[in-house]
């Protein structure tokens, strides 16, 4: 937020020049709702269905989502198991206080996404976070997660494909850490809201596919912000075994009632073959942004040492640009590598990026997160601004 806050001042400053500030440090598609989304949000207003609903949502919502579960992953996942919630956030949240109880270990990769640690202390738990390695692709394996496993451990908080990295599990490995923690009698949760903004078909694949009972038993989060380009909507649902669904249920009515009843009739149009079409020809794009800007950031010795697999992030090694630009690789505090770095991009090319210091402890000096939410065009004139001022 620092950074941004500054990127924000300094696009004041510059907002007239020939070179205003482009954001590649916001996570948000610059795509918005499709036009029949709009419209059933007009009509749900005009119709007067603004009233609560019930606290797991609307009935008629959950179908479909347990629809396209059906015939984009081929798995059955019973509209009930469904609950509707004001964003993902909020589904996290649900399932962090449903089940974590003061002093239980939370593990997670190291780089994550912040707010997912947070929510674990927001419930008194603690997060564990386990550097993790290009190798294997920024994310755990079953064999970190046995030799972290102690007494206090509760389970697992994954994320695929992972904010910053756009790197996901092999579902092979995603089954073998879900059997191990269930052997502990621990719970795995699985943050999926860039489900739907995967390009490699091995990695395609939601965490309730897995075979036998294990896809019945594992947590997944998902959104309606990122595939589905509902940001400010706020809204997003939670997959959670049956036994669990009346304690979400009472915990969602005391904290939040419902979430927005707007946004769910909205959200009812995004199902629409219409608009599924849309979202598969910007999912087309939003992969196209990545076959152009990785291995443009690579030319320029910004290495992006695992190609992402989904999302829309690059998350890259900025070492030999600190120590070109003779910059502190790192300081005491915490500054210095990419987060000095990402200073000096905002002076020197009008360019804000995200410094690997929001991520974790795991020599984020040497990382930068670059979004590639944004326009084609926008990421050219990036690329060009960086070999500007790289030489």
């Amino acid at each position: 937020m620092e950074v941004a806050k500054a990127a924000s001042l300094l696009a004041g400053q510059v907002a007239h020049t020939a070179d205003p500030m482009i954001f590649l440090n916001i996570g948000e598609p610059d795509f918005t709702a499709p036009p029949l989304v709009q419209e059933a949000a007009t009509k749900a207003i005009h119709d007067g269905a603004t009233q609560y609903t019930q606290a797991t949502g609307l009935w008629e919502l959950r179908e479909k989502i347990s629809g396209w579960y059906a015939s984009r992953f081929k798995v059955d996942v019973a509209p009930n198991r469904i609950i509707i919630t004001a964003g993902a956030s909020a589904a996290l949240q649900l399932a962090c206080l449903a089940l974590i109880e003061a002093g239980d270990e939370i593990l997670m990769p190291d780089p994550s996404y912040p707010c997912n640690r947070h929510f674990v202390s927001a419930a008194e738990g603690q997060s564990v976070l386990i550097p993790t390695t290009a190798q294997e692709r920024f994310q755990l394996t079953r064999e970190k997660v046995e030799a972290a496993w102690n007494h206090k451990t509760r389970g697992v908080l994954l994320a695929s494909p992972s904010n910053p990295t756009g790197t996901s599990i092999a579902p092979e490995e995603l089954q073998r850490i879900h059997e191990y923690v269930e052997s502990r009698g621990g719970i795995t949760l699985i943050d999926e809201i860039y489900l739907g903004l995967s390009y490699e078909e091995h990695f395609g694949h939601t965490a309730l596919a897995m075979p036998n009972e294990l896809g019945q038993s594992v947590i997944s989060i998902n959104s309606f912000s990122k595939y589905f380009n509902m940001t400010g909507w706020r809204l997003g649902w939670l997959v959670v075994p049956e036994a669990l669904v009346p304690v979400i249920e009472r915990i969602a009515q005391n904290l939040f009632i419902c979430a927005s009843t707007v946004a769910q009739h909205a959200a009812l149009a995004c199902f629409e073959p219409e608009s599924l079409a849309e979202y598969e020809r910007r999912r087309s794009e939003f992969k196209a942004r990545r076959d152009y800007f990785i291995p443009e950031l690579n030319r320029l010795g910004l290495t992006v040492p695992v190609m992402p697999d989904g999302a829309f992030y690059a998350y890259a090694d900025c070492t030999s640009l600190v120590k070109k630009w003779g910059l502190a690789e790192h300081r005491a505090d915490g500054t210095g590598g990419s987060w000095d770095l990402a200073f000096e991009l905002m002076k020197r090319a009008h360019l804000a990026v995200t410094p690997g210091r929001d991520f974790g402890t795991a020599s984020p000096e040497k990382y930068v997160r670059f979004s590639t939410a944004s326009s084609m065009a926008h990421l050219k004139q990036a690329i060009a601004r960086l070999e500007k001022v790289i030489g």
